[in-house]
């Protein structure tokens, strides 16, 4: 499905996006596979990695529509990674974040359209769930233009999709990288709560479950995948058996769990064999039937009140599998990820 097509990545120097285009170029033969992102020195470093013929490198911001747009020319598949994502930064600079998150996402939709863009996937967030904090308050505004953003592109082909899902092992600014430069100095582990749970994915199923959500859409679906969950005073315990650890307490916007299918939206939802899917509660000029996506998967109505929290979530890491799963990212680069449109499994 991606070979031979242009494929273009905003925020594409970031955690997300370099996994990305690993797993793009170990897998598939694009024609060209766009990195849409405004740090110089970022892409000038990831052109020191990946030099292939198909790689084109764009300075541009999301704020900017006319670049995004002159980006945007000729390309098959759009998946839109940038975004204002520090939550006490947000809270600081609300505006700032508005700006990228939510206009942002609103001049992708349009550049995308302008540009008869085929398929479309926004990048989500566990926060956009039941927003308390303006990333998450953020994120959900652009969830919803993404969604409606169907109705709008009129008889143009482009379909609008986003994906949702939980903290990511090893990225920048997650705990893990935080915790083990901690342990190296010999210094103990802070805790904000020890009842807090985490949705947990890896980097690698996070590319690939983007990839085959691109497969699947047809259109105005919110894709969740299956994960593990794990509690905060487990992943410590991995870091530092037995050690004592500091109890500084929940900061401001964070919550004890995080969700990702709210019980409000359980009339909505779906659950397929590796993943949910929030169907749009609004009603598009032609008629999509969910239950059964582009490769013929079938989903089923979760129970009435369901919800995909974190902290009742039936899948939790004991400490020994978060053990394995932080020594695994360090070996994650030599692995060639599956993306056969199954799914993200978990056996």
């Amino acid at each position: 499905m991606f070979d031979g097509k242009d494929i273009l990545i905003t925020g594409g120097t970031g955690s997300f996006g370099k996994e990305f285009i690993r797993t793009i170029l170990a897998c598939y033969k694009p024609r060209r596979l766009i990195v849409y992102s405004r740090d110089e020195l970022k892409q000038f470093e990831m052109q020191q990695i990946y030099d292939q013929k198909c790689m084109r490198y764009f300075i541009g911001d999301v704020r900017d529509l006319s670049r995004l747009t002159m980006a945007m020319r000729g390309v098959d598949f759009v998946v839109h990674a940038a975004a204002l994502k520090q939550v006490p930064a947000a809270e600081y600079n609300p505006m700032e974040c508005i700006k990228t998150n939510v206009l942002g996402a609103q001049n992708v939709i349009e550049a995308s359209i302008a540009n008869d863009v085929e398929r479309v996937i926004a990048l989500s967030t566990d926060k956009a769930a039941n927003p308390i904090n303006l990333y998450g308050a953020t994120k959900l505004c652009s969830d919803k233009l993404f969604v409606s953003a169907n109705n709008i592109a009129g008889g143009c082909r482009t379909r609008f999709s986003v994906v949702r899902y939980g903290n990511v092992v090893g990225s920048r600014g997650s705990v893990i990288p935080l915790y083990r430069k901690l342990v190296s100095q010999g210094q103990p582990l802070p805790i904000t709560d020890v009842r807090m749970t985490r949705f947990w994915i890896t980097l690698q199923q996070g590319a690939v479950f983007v990839l085959k959500s691109l497969i699947r859409m047809q259109g105005g679906e919110i894709f969740v995948p299956k994960i593990p969950s794990s509690r905060i005073v487990d992943i410590a315990e991995a870091f530092a058996p037995g050690k004592q650890h500091i109890i500084i307490g929940i900061r401001p916007g964070e919550k004890l769990h995080e969700v990702m299918c709210p019980a409000d939206d359980c009339h909505l939802t779906l659950e397929f064999e590796s993943h949910y899917v929030i169907c749009p509660a609004i009603s598009f000029a032609n008629t999509i039937y969910y239950h059964t996506d582009l490769i013929g998967a079938k989903g089923s109505p979760v129970p009435e009140g369901f919800e995909y929290s974190s902290g009742s979530n039936r899948w939790f890491l004991t400490i020994d599998e978060i053990k394995k799963l932080i020594l695994s990212q360090n070996d994650a680069g030599d692995s060639i990820p599956d993306v056969h449109p199954s799914g993200v499994h978990h056996e």
